[in-house]
């Protein structure tokens, strides 16, 4: 059974078992005086041994407990608030950039060994929308868009909002088969969501890129090869992706500076 710090299971779990931890030294430090007790002064011996400290545990280690629970509670609200982006409620770049390096760490020693994708999602001309809308309009969209990535991904992707308008996504055990399918999934998912400014219906669209890698790489240079592929899906025009294979990457064109 999973008993996390912020939850009462734990609590009740350790009190529990505090007490009964009291009531048994209790019992063991009075057993050298049993055998010269008579019958009912035993009996009366064993309740005082069970019942004072089941009576002085219970309440002392519970509230002990509880204020512990709490503890743990504000930490994870200041550990998520500190790993997630105000506005989107997805991974901030810091905590998306610390996760992906412990995951593809973890991998390293995996049955399935190293296979990934890391995914860079760019807004297209959200400028335009910004400056046409302004910047509440925007902030919607933005909002719109990661709903989006996050409704077509598994539970165990990672999904970040590492810039302006810009997203990332790690599929962890994933071929380049699979991910050029969730890059168009993604696509399509932004392309297909209803976003209206000021009334009006507004279309909105992503660009897609991505690197599939088989062997450790680190994440600054999985990043610019995906980074790298973000581009040539700009370049061919937006709202499509790229998505290649780390064995390519020395032919892919230059990011824009």
């Amino acid at each position: 059974m999973d008993f996390p710090p912020t939850g009462r299971g734990r609590v009740y779990l350790w009190t529990a078992l505090g007490t009964l931890g009291c009531v048994a030294v209790a019992l063991v430090v009075d057993s050298f005086n049993f055998p010269n007790l008579s019958p009912a002064a035993l009996r009366r011996a064993i309740a005082v041994d069970v019942l004072v400290p089941m009576a002085l545990a219970i309440p002392l280690l519970f509230y002990l407990l509880s204020k512990l629970r709490e503890l743990a509670i504000a930490h994870e609200l200041l550990r998520r608030h500190a790993a997630t982006d105000s506005l989107t409620d997805l991974l901030n770049r810091a905590a998306f950039t610390r996760e992906v390096e412990e995951t593809m760490a973890d991998a390293r020693f995996s049955d399935g060994g190293m296979r990934g994708t890391l995914l860079v999602i760019d807004a297209d001309n959200f400028k335009a929308i910004n400056d046409t809308f302004g910047h509440e309009h925007g902030d919607a969209a933005l909002r719109i868009i990661a709903f989006s990535i996050r409704s077509v991904l598994r539970a165990a992707d990672l999904v970040g909002r590492i810039g302006g308008e810009e997203f990332a996504v790690y599929l962890p055990g994933t071929t380049e088969l699979i991910a050029e399918a969730v890059a168009e999934r993604i696509r399509l998912a932004v392309h297909e969501a209803a976003f209206a400014a000021d009334g009006k219906p507004h279309q909105l669209t992503v660009s897609v890129g991505g690197a599939v890698f088989d062997r450790h790489l680190p994440f600054t240079e999985l990043f610019r090869i995906a980074d790298q592929q973000l581009y040539a899906a700009k370049q061919n025009g937006r709202n499509c992706t790229a998505v290649s294979s780390i064995d390519h990457y020395e032919t892919l064109p230059a990011a824009a500076a």
